[in-house]
């Protein structure tokens, strides 16, 4: 096949990271952090979280190159109680900032058997799944969740006041099959929106409202308007909650604090993190609690399905069947992409 008209090309986990290692590493980027940033976001695309893998580089670079994110930051992190650490991310990558957190927050639970990390001045920083594997494959079950840019109207409102904060919960499975869940708080997110903009594709109804605050198909309009929080005032106060805990209690910033990459990317947007870790070696021998996991999966396995062809699934279990398939196989990286790392 005419390697000109390919869509796409198929590259080996580890060729994927050497090359986004590079490309960040010519963006200013200090190699250790430029491999911390690179190994979740391929993490993503191994899970099949497209939208959030190495897609991203395009938006990270642009705010690396104009100075909304520092390339060098000067990430401090300050034990303020036994059990509790606070981190300044000092406006660096957030994927790095996050790592730095999490892998914190575990010396900490190590310790004391619980931890916390409240993390501020940082930046977009991927999806919650990558942090749930890392803490499950060492031992810890985890809570995890972060603020993000404006993009849900108060319930009831009639402007963008809140975002659509992603929320997660980890624990360690066996055999490797993690529980893991990594949601956001509206109904789609935001990345599915532009995805189908640039496809040319209509929306379901139920994803957003254009600019009035009407149900839209249009995605452009939707991209005007806001996204609709699940399950109504219920999404918007765990939103909420979300909110208070990375943002106010982190000391990031909160709601319309919060800056748009996409409407002001050279400023520092301060998003907050919070995590809360849980050393389930202090609970029981591992083989109890992999025993119970076990247990628990099988109970939900064992409902017959409504529709034959949809088994019961428990979250993590499709991310992982995609990663071994893709350490397999392979990650197909679309052209354009590729382009852009190379």
């Amino acid at each position: 096949m005419d390697r000109s008209v390919q869509q796409s090309e198929k590259l080996s986990a580890q060729s994927l990271r050497d090359l986004g290692s590079t490309a960040f590493e010519r963006l200013g980027v200090p190699l250790d952090d430029a491999r911390l940033c690179t190994d979740l976001l391929v993490m993503a695309d191994l899970f099949g979280l497209k939208t959030h893998g190495m897609s991203r580089l395009e938006s990270y670079g642009e705010r690396l190159r104009i100075g909304g994110i520092k390339s060098k930051p000067m990430i401090q992190i300050e034990r303020v109680a036994n059990a509790v650490i606070k981190v300044n991310g000092d406006n660096g990558l957030g994927p790095v900032v996050g790592m730095r957190t999490l892998h914190a927050t575990m010396g900490v639970a190590r310790e004391h058997g619980v931890g916390i990390g409240l993390a501020r001045g940082s930046n977009h920083f991927g999806p919650i799944s990558p942090y749930l594997y890392e803490a499950a494959q060492s031992g810890f079950a985890c809570l995890v969740c972060s603020n993000a840019t404006t993009t849900i109207a108060p319930w009831g409102g009639s402007d963008a006041r809140l975002g659509n904060n992603p929320i997660g919960f980890g624990a360690p499975g066996p055999q490797g099959n993690h529980f893991m869940l990594d949601m956001a708080i509206s109904v789609a997110a935001r990345a599915k929106i532009r995805a189908a903009l640039r496809d040319g594709m209509a929306i379901p109804s139920t994803w957003a409202t254009d600019e009035q605050g009407l149900p839209t198909t249009d995605p452009a309009k939707a991209l005007d308007g806001f996204l609709q929080p699940m399950g109504g005032y219920k999404g918007y106060g765990l939103a909420l909650m979300v909110d208070l805990l990375a943002g106010v209690m982190s000391d990031a910033s909160y709601l319309t604090h919060v800056k748009s990459w996409v409407d002001a990317p050279e400023e520092p947007q301060n998003l907050g993190h919070f995590f809360l870790l849980i050393d389930t070696k202090v609970l029981g021998p591992s083989g109890w609690l992999l025993e119970r996991m076990k247990d628990f999966v099988q109970i939900l396995h064992a409902s017959e399905p409504a529709d034959a062809t949809r088994p019961v699934l428990v979250p993590g279990e499709i991310e992982l069947s995609r990663m071994r398939e893709r350490l397999r196989d392979g990650i197909d990286v679309d052209a354009a992409l590729l382009k852009l790392l190379r």
